[in-house]
């Protein structure tokens, strides 16, 4: 009987294999016993030979017709396990949609089709002039029949239902029939403008790129028309009939960006993120696989998405720390992006305005090709940035007298005004003015964040929350005070300083709720508010014309973290958030208030720009053989007796050689959740002796006796140390 290697999703590093009565191709889904367990695995290949045959288990059910997982797809698994370290079962688990990790079938079912009725054909269009909407969903169906689905996310539920119970429309189910490049007759490329020369050649050497693996760092000022470029590039690939594949870093960027991608095109465009439905993700999954979808655009995990054409993939705001997953698979999606591109020998297009410096050395080397834009579209000006000095400065909510004098002249003006503060909450400690006693979570030794909307402290690292104490548990005064600002009390103290200018605050508090930040962004563009307060939610690409002035409360901070990459995050979040100013005709300010005015990061970002600090760091980093002259791997352990994952990780160094290995040390925050965290930093010149080393140090340690009572992992090319 044919031997089966299978990947079965449990946190184990290697395949299994089961026997079956006839060969099974790579990629098809099947039920296995494991344990005591039924088990839903994937078949990755045919094993020539097994150590004890006779006591192997069958398989017991075979799930698919045909592999729900291409060869381009079943390499990248591997590789992704194979680099990463992982579980095999785990990785291929993270590729699929839930759905079909739980056993369902992979084909689509019958699909709900909405059609006009005769009544409805019958029916003058003037007797709806009364029901825009209603008028304009009969008029589409009148045109052709939509899915369900379609008609969904064109037009509310009440609509629907109103041209239903008046007999206009009807709907009724259909086996599903793909219909691939189906976009390709529905194309409508809407009027584009004039592109500048940068952006011209920008375009043109990505579409002369077409059919072939090519990645491109577009590294373009804030506001310089990365999206135009997209845009433009793309049309050719859809034209050509091929697929384009989108990842944008946030949830809160995707509506904007589907928004400008369907005007632009008038197809249906596929959305992939956690705010939507486990059948809705499955659903898009299908329609790329079959080819029925031209343009996908979704968060990290969206890189999984099949696609029939491959034609392009694009990775925007590539340096965004959230395309790096920070638990169980701890893939880098743009990495990630590189592989597949090469895979299906396609484009690959970087853009951002500060790049991650391991992407602007392998633009800078050779190894991508470097494309600039460096000026703002349409004529708009650089946001002029400045610091301002707080020492010996009377404060009011975190705010200087001189930054409050320059937010009135801005208000006045009828400018809008963003003010940053990368803390939610109220404040972010509770303390006792008599004794200085501190309220702390106890499972993480932290402060608790105070929440006073809700009259709660909040730890913002495991969840916990408690009420707020009306006394101080130390010595019992009652006099209770907060240390620090957060958005709620900035959003409370502005309320008093600016009565007459409506404010919004947005974290991730405000926003919970499906659409409620695409709501309040499409508020603040239609000049509803005045006031915009919020963290880095509202840094991220967002598109503010009426914005003039930028101020940031408190950047310190990161100038003295222990984190080496803490200088390079700071300096693309000051540059991102510079870049939400003075992006229409309006010119643009930014004040960064700081007890460090002179600091040389600070002084190099505001004179000489992202570019110059970015290179300089590169010199920094060369010179002390870091990322990306080094690589990295790190090894967590965690527990409830420290000192067990002490040493579990001062056993496992002993199995390292030929590299540096740094620790174990605490992260830099020790406790979470109860246990305590330590790291081991295993680094090395060369990626392949360093990916070697651990490859071989791996199973010893996981014969270790402690490895049995700490949680442990491994963390390759790491962004966080947290």
């Amino acid at each position: 009987m044919p031997l089966i290697d299978v990947a079965v999703p449990v946190p184990l590093r290697q395949t299994f294999t089961y026997t079956h009565d006839e060969t099974l191709k790579p990629g098809l889904r099947v039920t296995v016993p494991f344990g005591n367990r039924q088990m839903t695995a994937v078949v990755v290949g045919e094993c020539q030979k097994a150590d004890n045959p006779q006591k192997l288990k069958a398989i017991s059910e075979v799930l698919d017709t045909a592999p729900v997982l291409d060869n381009v797809q079943l390499t990248l698994c591997r590789w992704l396990w194979q680099y990463y370290h992982h579980a095999p079962g785990e990785v291929i688990h993270t590729a699929l949609p839930v759905l079909l990790r739980k056993g369902k079938a992979a084909p689509p079912d019958d699909q709900d089709y909405y059609q006009v009725t005769a009544a409805g054909r019958a029916l003058s269009p003037d007797s709806l002039s009364r029901a825009p909407k209603q008028q304009q969903c009969l008029a589409l169906l009148l045109k052709e029949r939509q899915s369900a689905t379609a008609l969904k996310q064109r037009f509310s539920l009440a609509v629907i239902k109103a041209l239903t119970e008046r007999g206009l429309i009807e709907v009724h189910r259909q086996a599903y029939t793909p219909r691939p490049q189906k976009w390709l007759s529905e194309l409508q490329i809407a009027s584009k403008p004039v592109p500048d020369p940068e952006q011209a050649v920008a375009i043109t050497a990505i579409t002369q790129k077409q059919s072939q693996f090519a990645p491109f760092l577009l590294e373009g000022v804030t506001g310089s028309g990365k999206t135009e470029v997209y845009l433009q590039a793309i049309e050719a690939v859809l034209e050509a009939g091929r697929q384009v594949l989108i990842l944008v870093p946030e949830i809160g960027l995707t509506p904007q960006t589907v928004s400008r991608f369907a005007q632009r095109f008038g197809i249906d465009v596929g959305v992939l993120h956690s705010q939507i439905s486990d059948k809705a993700r499955l659903r898009v999954w299908q329609q790329a696989r079959n080819g029925e979808i031209g343009i996908i655009i979704g968060t990290r995990s969206a890189i999984f998405t099949p696609m029939k054409y491959p034609g392009m993939l694009i990775v925007d705001e590539e340096h965004d720390e959230s395309f790096k997953q920070q638990d169980g698979l701890r893939y880098h999606a743009r990495d990630l992006a590189v592989m597949r591109a090469n895979q299906e020998h396609i484009p690959l297009v970087m853009g951002t305005a500060t790049p991650s410096l391991e992407t602007l050395n392998n633009a800078i080397t050779k190894r991508y090709q470097h494309l600039q834009l460096t000026r703002r579209a349409a004529g708009a000006q650089a946001t002029i940035q400045q610091v301002l000095d707080v020492r010996d400065q009377p404060m009011r909510f975190g705010l200087a007298e001189g930054t409050l004098s320059l937010m009135g002249q801005h208000l006045s003006q009828g400018n809008q005004v963003l003010v940053f503060v990368n803390r939610r909450g109220y404040a972010p400690a509770l303390l006792c003015h008599h004794c200085g006693f501190t309220e702390a979570c106890q499972r993480c030794e932290r402060p608790f964040t105070v929440h006073k909307a809700h009259r709660r402290l909040h730890c913002h690292h495991c969840g916990a929350t408690r009420p707020l104490p009306p006394h101080c548990q130390s010595c019992g005064k009652a006099e209770m005070v907060t240390a620090g600002v957060g958005t709620e009390q900035l959003e409370q103290g502005l309320s008093q300083l600016f009565p007459d200018s409506p404010q919004v605050r947005i974290d991730s508090d405000s926003v919970r709720g499906k659409d409620k930040l695409q709501t309040l962004l499409d508020a603040i563009n239609q000049q509803r508010y005045q006031l915009l307060i919020g963290t880095q939610i509202l840094s991220k690409g967002h598109h503010f014309p009426h914005v003039t002035l930028v101020v940031v409360l408190d950047c310190d901070g990161a100038l003295f973290s222990g984190d080496y990459r803490a200088p390079e995050k700071l300096a693309q979040l000051v540059t991102q958030l510079a870049g939400r100013a003075g992006r229409a005709s309006k010119p643009g300010q930014m004040w960064l208030q700081t007890h460090n005015p002179s600091h040389p990061l600070l002084q190099d970002l505001i004179h000489n720009g992202y570019a110059h600090f970015a290179r300089h760091a590169l010199l920094e980093r060369k010179m002390a053989a870091q990322p990306p002259f080094g690589v990295q791997i790190v090894l967590r352990a965690e527990a409830v007796d420290g000192q067990l994952a002490f040493q579990f990780l001062a056993d496992a160094s002993q199995r390292f050689q030929a590299v540096q290995v740094i620790g174990p040390m605490p992260g830099l925050i020790e406790k979470r959740q109860g246990r305590f965290r330590f790291m081991l930093i295993i680094q090395s010149a060369q990626r392949k002796v360093l990916h070697e080393q651990v490859r071989l140090a791996l199973p010893e340690i996981s014969a270790m006796p402690l490895a049995a009572k700490v949680r442990w992992s491994v963390d390759v090319d790491p962004t966080d140390f947290s």
